[in-house]
């Protein structure tokens, strides 16, 4: 499952809403929540999180907190176009597997760093 963290622009939502994949909004179910309380809604649903908060980064690895998913979105707003089909190819790759890892999709690369 995926979730999206509430900074994440809604066209991404709408994406992942056309392609029939299930997801959660932290803006719509959860706003106002910490990130720690993100992750923790992220490990229950044993999902992926969505999110253009590079402060994940600093909490994954700096705070060496583990057992999470985390896809971090790095584009030149709003040029959707950049990223787009890095993200459903990485989702495709990505979704149904039970990993932990941070990935970083940017326009020129996608990173996968194990957790």
């Amino acid at each position: 499952m995926i979730i999206f963290d509430e900074n994440v622009e809604q066209y991404w939502i709408d994406v992942i809403n056309e392609l029939g994949i299930e997801f959660i909004s932290i803006r719509e179910k959860h706003q106002g929540v910490s990130d720690l309380q993100v992750i923790e809604i992220v490990k229950s649903f044993k999902g992926l999180l969505i999110t253009e908060d590079k402060d994940f980064g600093e909490l994954v690895f700096a705070h060496s907190i583990g057992d999470v998913s985390i896809m971090f979105l790095r584009y030149d707003q709003p040029n959707y176009s950049q990223i787009e089909e890095y993200l459903i190819s990485t989702l495709n790759r990505f979704l149904n597997q039970e990993i932990s890892g941070f990935i970083t999709i940017t326009k020129n690369k996608i990173r996968v760093r194990k957790i």
